[in-house]
């Protein structure tokens, strides 16, 4: 009776063991719903700050707002009208800048930002200087007024920016110094 018990036990173990492990079931499926929801907050939040720049615009009359391509404003404060360099790729150029929030309280001073070299689409900048910088000729000065997606976005600068922060920053082109690897 013992060996009969136990032929029957070693059978049972072979035949449990050839059985494949079946996959765990999620605990939580995944529906989507979290990008649809940030998707919704994104649009609320471009509605708000496409407002505050338009509310900008309409009360500086002064000034001639350019709207850009890349989805930010500005306006010339020192327009060259010679026909002169624009950066591209590769290009150095060094600029001065400053960074205000939108109601013009200084986040950083041209004295807190000292004068840089920038090779252009080869060095780390926010989306939006970088763009505006390749509108700029030496000895221009632009006025651009970038949302917060096209300057420091969700996590703003880990510093004096926080997140989602439209800033205006006025940017002035030292010079142009043109990739000679073209």
């Amino acid at each position: 009776m013992t060996r009969a018990l136990l032929i029957i036990l070693i059978l049972t173990i072979s035949v449990s063991s050839c059985k494949s492990p079946e996959a765990r079931r999620p605990i939580s499926q995944q529906t989507g719903s979290f990008i649809k929801i940030s998707a919704e907050r994104n649009k609320k939040l471009h509605t708000q700050e496409s407002a505050q720049i338009q509310n900008i615009i309409d009360k500086d009359t002064s000034q001639n707002y350019i709207a850009s391509e890349s989805g930010f404003w500005y306006y010339y404060n020192t327009k060259v009208e010679k026909d002169t360099i624009t950066p591209s790729f590769g290009d150095i150029v060094n600029f001065d800048y400053d960074i205000k929030d939108f109601n013009g309280n200084d986040i950083y001073s041209d004295e807190d930002i000292q004068p840089r070299d920038y090779a252009m689409d080869q060095e780390e900048l926010f989306t939006g200087l970088r763009e505006g910088l390749k509108l700029m000729k030496p000895g221009e000065t632009i006025t651009f007024l970038f949302p917060s997606q096209k300057a420091y976005g969700y996590y703003g600068d880990k510093n004096k920016i926080g997140t989602n922060t439209p800033v205006i920053c006025e940017v002035t082109v030292n010079s142009i110094i043109q990739n000679q690897n073209d």
